[in-house]
């Protein structure tokens, strides 16, 4: 049976008493997927699923195929993103896609409504050790707010200069999820969970020099952290991060929801 066919019976059963309102539901947040081309499927409803959108992956697709997912998916969705993409695939892609707005830190093109406001309740904040960290963070702290998330952000303030964070203190203070975003030794996010009283995630950068192994010291630091309420990501996983700490305020509110 074809999607719309699919669908058409599943609205005629509903009208007909047959399937309840909440059950249709649950069936249509595992409904829609619709190809692009022969190299691409979109997940329609993982939104509805999840709570957030597919993004868009742009190493390993040619400019043509992130052209023809966007095309596709803005028809449905206010805010479509793709990460990783380099300056030179954005300018090929804005020659099709002039709406386009890139953000160059963070490797990030997206479509943007005119008005992007905060959508949920809550803060994350957002620490990067060092400047050389600041992709990856910014990573994370775009897909926050292109997600509907309210983000302070804190640059360069690693371990090797600790009084810097001490004089942020507010802004671990301030934040309901914190993400600690550091490479060399990645002891940053131990310092901060130690400080925080909200669940703390922590992101290994592949900043360092030849033992740092590309990342693996900090994440192995970030997995033996002596503090407590530390959840590591994978390395340079700044999407990851910024997406866990959705959920985690998403879930937050949620619970308040229901407990009034």
């Amino acid at each position: 049976m074809s999607h719309p066919q699919a669908l058409q019976s599943l609205l005629e059963a509903v009208a007909a008493g047959k399937v309840t309102p909440d059950v249709a539901l649950e069936k249509l947040k595992h409904f829609a997927i619709e190809p692009v081309g022969d190299f691409a499927k979109i997940d329609n409803h993982r939104a509805l699923r999840t709570g957030f959108p597919e993004a868009i992956w742009g190493p390993g697709k040619t400019p043509d195929q992130i052209v023809q997912i966007f095309q596709t998916m803005r028809q449905r969705h206010p805010v479509v993103m793709a990460t990783r993409i380099e300056p030179d695939v954005y300018l090929q892609v804005q020659e099709k896609l002039p709406q386009l707005y890139y953000y160059p830190t963070a490797r990030i093109c997206a479509t943007v409504p005119a008005a992007l406001e905060p959508q949920y309740p809550g803060n994350i904040g957002i620490l990067s050790a060092g400047t050389a960290d600041l992709p990856v963070a910014e990573e994370a702290a775009v897909t926050a707010e292109l997600s509907g998330f309210r983000v302070q952000r804190l640059w360069d303030v690693g371990v090797a200069g600790i009084h810097r964070l001490l004089a942020n203190r507010h802004v671990i203070a301030s934040a309901n999820v914190l993400i600690v975003v550091a490479g060399m030794e990645g002891a940053l996010p131990s310092v901060v969970a130690g400080l925080a009283d909200c669940p703390v995630i922590a992101v290994p950068t592949s900043i360092g020099y030849g033992a740092s192994f590309g990342g693996l010291a900090p994440l192995l630091t970030m997995l033996n952290s002596c503090a407590a309420g530390v959840g590591v990501v994978n390395i340079d996983n700044g999407f990851g991060a910024a997406i866990l700490a959705g959920q985690i305020l998403r879930t937050a509110q949620k619970i308040s929801v229901r407990s009034v």
